[in-house]
């Protein structure tokens, strides 16, 4: 099953682009509650390149990697890449008059309800647009 979710960002696409692969970003928005953040961060953005985020409840009672492997970057419009656990993300930039669209579609996991993983998901979407606009 597929989940899509999108967000609108009062950015530039440049601006966009640069603060959704760049680790000191990722650090500052890659959260889906306040009780949650990303300690660590690394981009290799390329075709074949490698990302790592790791997400930490704050109070230390547990945490994870979210990892994969880029399988096409078409600057500043696309993005695609496979997690590890092989579900596939697609991430699609879109300038549309001042603003940016930023959609994701995405694998949905097993493990957790669908309404539930795209909750999760939006809110980081959500908090990425928040960080973007408020640089």
């Amino acid at each position: 099953m597929k989940i899509t979710i999108s967000t609108t960002v009062n950015a530039d696409l440049n601006t966009v682009w640069n603060c959704w692969n760049n680790p000191n970003d990722i650090k500052q928005w890659n959260t889906a509650s306040e009780d949650w953040h990303t300690t660590q961060s690394m981009v290799d953005l390329r075709e074949g390149g490698k990302f790592t985020s790791r997400m930490e409840a704050k109070d230390g009672s547990m945490g994870f990697d979210f990892a994969g492997t880029y399988t096409k970057v078409d600057k500043p419009n696309h993005i695609e890449y496979v997690m590890d656990d092989d579900r596939q993300v697609t991430i699609d930039f879109k300038q549309t008059e001042s603003r940016i669209t930023v959609t994701e579609t995405f694998d949905a996991e097993e493990q957790h309800d669908s309404e539930f993983q795209k909750q999760g998901w939006q809110s980081i979407l959500d908090n990425f647009a928040r960080h973007v606009e408020n640089k």
